[in-house]
């Protein structure tokens, strides 16, 4: 709805005029039980008293607010005229003094879309579950609010819930001899990161004490929190370890105590993102509580998401951006600290290689989108906002980090990062500020640096230039950097930039392994950067620039070390190298460089010498993705055929109960196909077969099920059965997309109108039911509905919340109608609809796929004919 945006304009003319000093709300949460009357929205009782000081008395302004009906306003003891100054979104507010008590009486709206106060009825016990999501600007949902970062109060809540539930809060809260959950008042905080839980949760208590250098005493309530029903599968015991493993290691190197009290974290259901960083009240999805057997990597993602949401405490909590064209400030920190936190202080000492191999992979994409956009981007209002929590934001920004660490040294880096907290703790600040602290710290002038880095849009390419002389010694080496234009479409213009990074050497020992037997670390600047060091040295197996992943770049190979890698890919000692050198083969396969068909003789002859679990499971994502979007589709059958038969091989040759033999077994589900391959997937599921050391549990099961479904091997019945013995929230999403994968005309009808035609769904169901109409060997069938989608798009995204519509939008579109025709109906849309920026972005992102995949087919058959 365009009256809940707000631009950044209208942010600081408010700025301007207030300055908040407490909140206190009061919410009345006994109607989530019980049935609804009239055929209004469900509703809860809302009372916001704000007291905030006029810095221009007699000014006007807005308090934001979204919910169904108000039934009074007071200003300042004055009753305002409700119909006059409320149109839905915001309250009008006249005649302002120098000090002001605003009290908001509201009817607010529990949601099912994930935005605001999430509402979930568990069908295993029939049990009710909240909990709110705010960011970027749905606490406006909940209570009436100041909703901008740079407005910061003090937060009172008190919280009315039915007899028998928990409530928490951000801060430490207890219920009264009335009944009510009161919560102590929290430090200056912005409205996004507010938070309430509250339910029959299952909640487990730990505690950290940490001697701090005054030689006080810290100590910090930890609790952890998942449903009832996941109560037999929560592993509190790993959560509270990382917890604490975490603690230590940013009180040891942030220099700044954790400022909020206790550290709650709750596991919820049906959450759109994969964590929220509210101050002492952490959410995450709760599908990080596994209900199966899951490979390590799941682990460590968990593990990093902890951390990420950690650092979140210091950056983006306690120091806040203003606006949100500065979300690097906490995003890409927390996505950089996440990572290296979980190398220096937890078992996953691989995280870097997990990071290059998928973070970074993540970056590069978006970042050769018609959307690309600096780092600090230019947000307008919060349209913009919503769309910006993307690969660049978190994933380059982080990759930039990581750089800007090795250009400045990690003493300094965290000496500024010190310096910062303290001077602008509970405050606000912009790129400027923190900057201005690493420079203070580092020596180094950050200007240029910044400009070119966080200011400006796309990826250099590096590449090695190497002669040698007849016995091998090299003669001359230099880096040669390009700066590739930027997509058709994105704003502003490549740019070379300064570059710190590595060069291995690599050498074959006597084992046959690749191990580094040199590296030297310089500044890469300019077109041209000469490397003296290396001259007058013998010329290695492999020489691998950006070793240790230290910068954010394509990097390329010279002829001779992408031969050696070529045949040796799976033989480097170390799993970083190994993670970016299949990291640029895989870029290389998205760019046309490298034939898919190339590809997948790469990830054939390395993928069973690699040990690193993630990266296996990315390589199997990859190579499914290559042959069914990059692949010539004439020699697609070929290319499916032969990775389904080495996934089979591979899962039948792998140790037995491994992670190997997990993540093979899915891979071989994902893409088994003849009527033997598909006659093991219902041996497996019905107990005909077993593979030793295969746990066939209940996750596993719906994967092989799905599978069947889809091929049309499992009917409704089958999907009925499997319900039946899975009667949770994770079953019946796993039944709605086995149900709308099925190859039928009658089962995708239904799937497209429960999610296009109707509203009804929650946001995890809606989710779940796109996931399984998508399949790739449904194109034909799926043609049709090239033209549905763009009928019903437009009406779709104007009357559907943004959480919802993003689902629909990209999820729908016709990704898998590789072809000039759905380029042409995109165009001709577009040119027709003049859709808002949001939606044209969204639109236009789902074409860029469609036309790099056209150019990688294209690259795939020239090589069939070669």
């Amino acid at each position: 709805m365009p009256g809940e945006n707000l631009t950044r304009d209208e942010a600081r003319e408010r700025a301007a005029l207030v300055a908040v000093e407490s909140y206190d709300v009061a919410l009345d949460l006994r109607s989530a039980l019980g049935e609804v009357t009239g055929d209004g929205p469900r509703t809860f009782r809302s009372v916001t008293t704000i007291r905030f000081a006029g810095l221009r008395p007699g000014a006007a302004t807005f308090v934001d607010l979204i919910a169904p009906s108000v039934s009074a306003v007071t200003l300042n003891g004055r009753a305002l005229d409700v119909a006059e100054v409320f149109d839905g979104t915001r309250i009008a507010l006249e005649g302002l003094e120098a000090e002001n008590t605003l009290v908001v009486d509201a009817q607010c709206a529990y949601s099912r879309t994930g935005e605001g106060m999430h509402r979930f009825v568990d069908p295993q016990d029939g049990e009710v579950y909240l909990y709110t999501q705010y960011e970027p600007a749905d606490s406006r949902r909940v209570y009436a609010n100041f909703e901008q970062p740079d407005l910061k109060g003090r937060y009172r809540f008190s919280v009315t819930a039915p007899e028998g539930w928990g409530v928490w809060s951000n801060g430490a809260g207890e219920r009264d001899a009335d009944g009510v959950w009161r919560f102590a008042e929290t430090e200056p905080i912005s409205t996004y990161i507010t938070c309430v839980v509250a339910g029959p949760y299952h909640y487990v208590t730990d505690d950290y004490r940490r001697t701090l250098p005054d030689g006080s005493e810290l100590r910090i309530p930890l609790g952890a929190m998942c449903r009832k029903g996941l109560a037999p599968h929560f592993d509190a015991d790993d959560i509270f370890l990382v917890t604490k493993q975490g603690l230590d290691f940013f009180h040891d190197h942030f220099g700044y105590p954790y400022p909020f009290g206790k550290y709650d974290q709750a596991f919820v259901p049906e959450y759109n993102l994969g964590a929220m960083e509210n101050p002492g009240m952490v959410t995450f999805r709760e599908e990080y509580i596994y209900r199966g057997k899951v490979t390590a990597a799941s682990y460590e993602r968990r593990a990093t998401t902890i951390l990420h949401e950690m650092a979140h405490m210091w950056f983006g909590d306690l120091v806040t951006m203003k606006w949100w064209d500065d979300l690097w400030l906490k995003e890409s920190f927390a996505d950089f600290m996440g990572s290296f936190a979980l190398v220096e202080a937890t078992r996953f000492t691989n995280g870097w290689t997990t990071f290059a191999n998928n973070r970074k992979a993540w970056a590069y994409r978006a970042d050769q989108l018609p959307s690309t956009h600096p780092i600090t981007a230019d947000i307008r209002d919060l349209q913009d906002a919503k769309l910006n929590f993307d690969g660049i934001t978190y994933a380059k920004g982080a990759s930039v980090l990581k750089q800007l660490v090795a250009y400045v040294g990690e003493d300094a880096f965290f000496a500024g990062v010190q310096a910062y907290f303290k001077q602008h703790a509970f405050g606000n600040t912009k790129l400027t500020d923190l900057l201005g602290a690493l420079e203070k710290t580092s020596g180094r002038d950050l200007t240029t640096w910044a400009q070119k880095w966080l200011q400006t849009a796309g990826i250099n390419v590096l590449r090695p230039e190497i002669t040698t002389d007849a016995d091998g010694t090299v003669t001359s080496f230099a880096v040669r950097q390009t700066a590739p234009a930027l997509p058709a479409g994105a704003k502003g213009t490549a740019v070379l930039r300064p570059h710190r990074i590595a060069i291995g050497s690599y050498d074959l020992d006597d084992a046959g392994r690749l191990v580094r037997t040199g590296r030297i670390e310089l500044d890469v600047d300019g077109e041209l950067t000469e490397v003296p060091e290396l001259v007058g040295t013998g010329r290695p197996a492999v020489f691998l620039l950006n070793d240790d992943d230290l910068s954010y770049a394509k990097v390329r190979l010279d002829e001779d070390s992408l031969a050696v890698v070529t045949a040796h890919l799976g033989d480097f000692a170390e799993s970083l190298p190994r993670a970016l050198s299949w990291a640029s083969a895989w870029d290389m396969t998205r760019d046309g460089e490298l034939a898919t068909r190339d590809y997948l003789d790469l990830v054939i002859s390395g993928i069973p010498k690699e040990s690193d679990i993630g990266v296996v499971q990315s390589l199997q994502r990859q190579v499914h993705m290559a042959i069914e979007q990059y692949a010539d589709p004439a020699w697609r059958p070929e290319g499916l055929a032969r990775w389904t038969e080495f996934a089979l091989e591979q899962l039948r040759a792998a140790a037995p109960g491994s992670d190997h033999q997990l993540a093979w077994a899915r891979a071989f589900a994902d893409t088994a196909r003849t009527d033997t391959q598909l006659d093991l997937l219902e041996a497996l599921l019905d107990g005909g077969e077993t593979i030793e050391g295969l746990a066939v549990d209940t996750e596993l099961r719906w994967a092989l099920l799905h599978r069947l479904a889809a091929t049309g091997r499992a009917d409704e019945g089958a999907v009925d059965a499997e319900l039946a013995r899975d009667r949770t929230a994770a079953g019946e999403r796993h039944a709605a997309s086995a149900r709308s994968a099925r190859p039928t005309e009658e089962a995708k009808a239904t799937a497209w109108a429960s999610v296009v035609e109707s509203d009804k769904l929650a946001n995890a169901v809606q989710e779940a039911v796109i996931g399984g109409f998508v399949q790739y060997d449904q194109r034909e069938l799926l043609a049709p509905y090239t033209a549905k989608y763009f009928a019903a798009v437009k009406d779709v995204a104007a009357g559907r919340s943004h959480e919802m519509v993003q689902q629909i939008v990209v999820g729908l579109y016709p990704a898998l109608q590789i072809s000039q025709e759905t380029l042409d109906a995109t165009d001709a849309w577009i040119a027709a609809n003049d859709p808002t920026p949001g939606l044209r972005r969204m639109i236009t992102e789902c074409r860029a796929g469609v036309e790099r995949a056209l150019r990688a087919r294209e690259a795939d058959a020239a090589a069939g004919r070669a």
